[in-house]
């Protein structure tokens, strides 16, 4: 299980037993969009390339509010 941790200026990740965190730059870096508008599903399948995200993707800017 991936669990994801967000708040403004990146992403704490635990990802198959491993601690490390993504940067707001390298997020947006990776999906091309400004970090406030990026999806956590996008985030987690930037972690997992074979993610299959449940529910209803939420943006950053709402998750950190």
């Amino acid at each position: 299980m991936t669990v994801l941790s967000f708040d403004e200026q990146g992403v704490d990740v635990v990802y198959e037993g491993h601690d490390f965190r993504l940067e707001k730059s390298l997020i947006e870096d990776a999906t091309e969009k400004p970090y406030p508008e990026v999806t956590d599903h996008e985030v987690l399948r930037l972690v997992e390339k074979d993610a299959t995200p449940s529910g209803e993707a939420r943006r950053i800017a709402d998750i950190v509010e």
